[in-house]
């Protein structure tokens, strides 16, 4: 009796896990969309922008990695107002634009206090009163 059940309670399931190749709708995936487009590269300059840097990182230190590849000029890390920590970027500019390749060359994706950090030319900063991405801002009242 006990082997009759075990045949039997497979048989009810066997429509339900059956794979056939006409039970089984065919996947389609979506459609490929285009994907996003990347961020244009700034045109080479002197001046080099740093990111993922640690908290923990300096202007002097930043200066002294970056100065292996040429004259460092101006070496800066941006901090928060309030604590004093990085914010995570900052800006090297180079005497030249040889050595800001360099650099770049030298230390993107390289690691900097424990931290891997990437290295691009800086985008000049939009003109005031202009948007970044382009939206106005909210308009209140009538105009």
């Amino acid at each position: 009796m006990a082997i009759r059940a075990a045949v039997a309670a497979p048989r009810g399931l066997r429509r339900l896990f059956s794979i056939t190749t006409n039970s089984i709708p065919s996947f389609n995936p979506p459609p490929a969309t285009a994907a996003a487009p990347a961020r244009e590269t700034a045109e080479p300059n002197t001046n080099l922008f740093v990111s993922g840097l640690s908290k923990r990182t300096t202007s002097e230190g930043l200066r002294e990695a970056f100065s292996k590849f040429g004259e460092v000029f101006h070496a800066r890390v941006v901090t928060d107002r309030a604590t004093g920590y990085s914010k995570g970027f900052g800006f090297v500019k180079y005497a030249t634009i040889e050595e800001a390749a360099k650099g770049i060359e030298g230390m993107d994706g390289k690691f900097l206090d424990g931290w891997v950090i990437f290295a691009e030319y800086a985008r000049p900063r939009p003109p005031p009163g202009q948007s970044q991405n382009n939206t106005s801002p909210p308009t209140y009242g009538r105009y």
